[in-house]
C-alpha cells in the first residue's frame, strides 16, 4: 500500500514534471488537433481525464486479478486496448445523449481516444512501474490532468494567436509547433520539483 507522500510524488511528477504531451511527447493528435478553442480543449481534456482514470483501474484490476493469475501477462497490451476502445465507446454514447454540443464540436477526435497512445502509456507505464491499483489510478488521473493542462493553454496561445500578425512561413501549424515546443522547454522547470 502506497502512503499519501508517495501518492502525492505521482501526482506532481505525472501531471507536471513527466508531462505525457511535453516531455514524453504521447497524444500529440488531438493535442495539435483539438487545441483551436479553449472550451473545446476543456472538453477533450474531461473526456482524457475520465477515460485514462478509469481505464488505469479497470487495466490494474485485470492485470493483477485476471493476467497475472492466469500467467498470460504477455496478452497485457490487446486487453489493455480493448478496455480502452469500451471505455471510449462508453464516453461517445454520453456526450452524444447528454452533452451534442461537446460531442460535435469533438468531432472525429473524441475516437481517436481510442487510439491516443496517452490512454495506452499510461495503462503499460503503471505495470512497468509495478504500481498498485490506487497508484495506477493515480497515476491515471494525474497524466490525464497534465493533458488537461497542456491542451488548454495551448489552445489559449493560439486562440490569442489568432489576433497576432505571424509572418506567413509561420502561419497554422508550424507557429503550432514552435508554441508547443516552447511550452515543452517551460515545463522542463518543473523538473527541479522531485
Amino acid at each position: 500500500m502506497e502512503t499519501v507522500k508517495e501518492l502525492l510524488v505521482i501526482l506532481i511528477a505525472s501531471s507536471l514534471v513527466n508531462n505525457v504531451v511535453l516531455s514524453q511527447f504521447l497524444g500529440l493528435c488531438p493535442f495539435l488537433g483539438v487545441s483551436r478553442k479553449t472550451n473545446t480543449a476543456t472538453g477533450m481534456g474531461v473526456a482524457v481525464i475520465f477515460v485514462i482514470t478509469l481505464a488505469s483501474a479497470v487495466a490494474g484490476a485485470i492485470y493483477k486479478y485476471l493476467l497475472v493469475p492466469l500467467d498470460i501477462t504477455y496478452l497485457q497490451t490487446i486487453v489493455f486496448i480493448l478496455v480502452i476502445a469500451a471505455l471510449v465507446q462508453f464516453v461517445e454514447m454520453f456526450l452524444k445523449k447528454y452533452i451534442p454540443a461537446l460531442y460535435q464540436s469533438l468531432g472525429v477526435y473524441l475516437p481517436l481516444i481510442t487510439t491516443n497512445c496517452a490512454v495506452l502509456g499510461v495503462a503499460l507505464t503503471n505495470v512497468q512501474k509495478e504500481y498498485g491499483i490506487l497508484a495506477g489510478i493515480v497515476n491515471g488521473f494525474a497524466t490525464a490532468v497534465g493533458f488537461t493542462i497542456s491542451i488548454t493553454i495551448l489552445a489559449g496561445i493560439r486562440e490569442k494567436m489568432a489576433y497576432n500578425d505571424i509572418p506567413e512561413s509561420f502561419k497554422g501549424m508550424p507557429i503550432v509547433l514552435v508554441t508547443a515546443g516552447l511550452m515543452a522547454i517551460a515545463f522542463c522547470g518543473f523538473s527541479g520539483l522531485l
